[in-house]
């Protein structure tokens, strides 16, 4: 997947500092927004496992850091559960200018809630996914027992969650036990997955009964046997995100692609920027440039699909003249590289700062061969049939279409 560092504002002002994932291979269809655990941050090695299993499935994601927490901006101990329900609403309109709003919301613990309460705001949100989430978000404050007296008695109280210390104030606690979580569910009207673990020791698996029971459908159910609360296993977490996007699909409205057709041997249509789709025979492709001239690089570039098709040829005619030649020849691998370089003694150019495509090409001859045998080879590598077609005078005629 590709990754950019990105920062948006959130309601009081603070950056929040964020990650926008993106497939490799295509532009997103849809946009997911991921809410982390309570207390957690963005780079929580589960958090990234189930955006790639998103991503995989052609989504982008945008996973982000709460306010006081990770790189964000903020004392996460004036932060309160309503305060990370508008920091995800806050995502959500960010990623409205430069992309699309999202579709898909996806809470895990304490942002599974938060996720719940944003999806009853935001129109765009078709489906949300929520992983070991309390049914209730005064569940959370199970992990502040020990401290819950100090902070009702001094109106805070510093507390240990993991190996991590933080702030956490009465409003906190209070804005906790004023949450209506059963009322967002049942007026939510829109599709939710149910994920979590029969052993999960932090939210018991009882919960998720009562979020499903409490929702409408359409509503389904996972179960994350044998994972951990926080998934820290990475094939939970990408099996998670995996399934999450799958799911969500059938929930969305999908770009349908009219079929290439042609009557010739290839066809190539421009999509969006330089991307480009292509089909050879029966066989997709896409080309594209990089990043660095304006391009998304989504795939090879048309002059590394020259090369490819030099290399390729390469490889089969001495793989063909071998056999003939019942030759030991066990496997070619061909390296190549094209820039275009100044001829400053042709007598061909007209001027000496002419310049000539220049291909390089390395091959690499596996078998039990002699010298003899891998010279003659080198001398077929340059009869392959593209390596002619590039050396000799080529004529393309165009014309428009009818």
């Amino acid at each position: 997947m590709r990754t950019k560092k990105v920062e948006f504002t959130n309601k009081n002002g603070y950056a929040l500092a964020a990650r926008l994932e993106l497939p490799i291979d295509q532009h997103p269809h849809n946009f997911v927004l991921f809410a982390h655990v309570f207390t957690g941050h963005k780079n929580l090695n589960a958090v990234k496992y189930i955006s790639r299993g998103l991503t995989m499935n052609g989504f982008g994601v945008l996973r982000f850091d709460f306010t006081g927490l990770g790189e964000s901006e903020g004392e996460f101990a004036e932060t309160t559960f309503t305060s990370n329900v508008e920091d995800l609403i806050a995502a959500a309109l960010y990623l409205e200018t430069p992309h699309r709003a999202p579709a898909v919301i996806v809470g895990h613990s304490l942002g599974g809630a938060a996720a719940l309460f944003a999806a009853s705001q935001l129109r765009s949100v078709k489906a949300v996914a929520t992983i070991g989430t309390p049914s209730e978000p005064e569940h959370v404050s199970h992990l502040l027992r020990d401290s819950i007296e100090d902070i009702e008695a001094r109106g805070m109280a510093k507390v240990s969650i993991g190996s991590n210390e933080f702030m956490i104030k009465k409003e906190f606690l209070d804005d906790l036990r004023n949450q209506n979580m059963f009322k967002i569910i049942r007026h939510l009207r829109k599709a939710l997955l149910v994920l979590h673990s029969p052993q999960d020791r932090i939210v018991e698996i009882e919960n998720a009964a009562r979020i499903y029971h409490a929702a409408h459908h359409p509503k389904s159910y996972v179960t994350l046997d044998g994972a951990d609360h926080m998934l820290t296993n990475r094939k939970d977490a990408t099996y998670a995100g995996d399934l999450i996007g799958s799911w969500a699909m059938r929930y969305l409205d999908l770009p349908q692609k009219e079929n290439l057709r042609t009557k010739e041997q290839v066809v190539v249509r421009l999509g969006e920027g330089f991307t480009t789709d292509i089909k050879a025979g029966q066989h997709p492709l896409t080309a594209d440039e990089p990043e660095t001239v304006g391009g998304s690089n989504l795939g090879p570039s048309p002059y590394e699909y020259l090369s490819a098709s030099l290399g390729a040829c390469t490889a089969m005619t001495l793989q063909m003249y071998a056999r003939r030649k019942k030759w030991d020849l066990q496997e070619v691998t061909v390296h190549l590289s094209h820039d275009k370089k100044y001829l400053t003694d042709c007598e061909e150019f007209e001027k000496p700062s002419s310049k000539v495509d220049h291909f390089l090409r390395i091959i690499q001859l596996e078998g039990d061969l002699t010298p003899e045998q891998k010279n003659r080879l080198l001398e077929i590598a340059n009869k392959c049939p593209v390596h002619r077609t590039l050396m000799e005078e080529s004529r393309v005629e165009t014309r428009l279409a009818e």
